[in-house]
């Protein structure tokens, strides 16, 4: 069980602050490495931070499970948190993210969706993204990629 249903078990739908970190994966062509989540919504590969880990480490955690991907010179982009930032999902589950972001163009491995919450993956052309790319990705790409 993960940190945050852990702690839901106390606090049931309240928010709750959430850590994590997103990586912006580039290829020698410049494309973006996206994730698609659900069907047609496409994000960058990442998750929250589990207890102990520093964030680079929860970045490098989550593209190996979510990509196959060992990734290395991780540059931070940005971090994002605030009010916008604040969700509440379908069960009622209400959060706010805190989200790092990086870049890397140094990778290694065998491209694979290795996670459950990972139905393909891709890249793509910066000037040609997913019309569904998660409206926060599409922020953390603006900012860090001044696009």
């Amino acid at each position: 069980m993960e940190y945050y249903q852990e702690i839901r078990q106390y606090v049931g739908h309240r928010p709750l602050i959430l850590p994590g970190a997103v990586v912006i994966i580039q290829n020698e062509f410049n494309e973006i490495l996206l994730q698609e989540r659900k069907p047609g919504l496409f994000g960058l590969p990442g998750g929250l931070m589990d207890i102990g880990e520093s964030l680079e480490e929860t970045a490098s955690r989550e593209v190996l499970e979510e990509t196959g991907l060992f990734i290395s010179d991780l540059e931070l982009c940005q971090i994002f948190s605030g009010s916008d930032y604040y969700f509440k999902i379908d069960n009622g589950d209400e959060f706010y993210s805190v989200t790092v972001v990086y870049r890397t163009k140094t990778y290694s491995g065998t491209l694979q969706a290795k996670a459950q919450e990972t139905l393909s993956l891709g890249f793509f052309p910066i000037d040609n993204l997913p019309e569904q790319l998660l409206a926060s990705n599409k922020k953390f790409l603006e900012k860090c990629l001044d696009i």
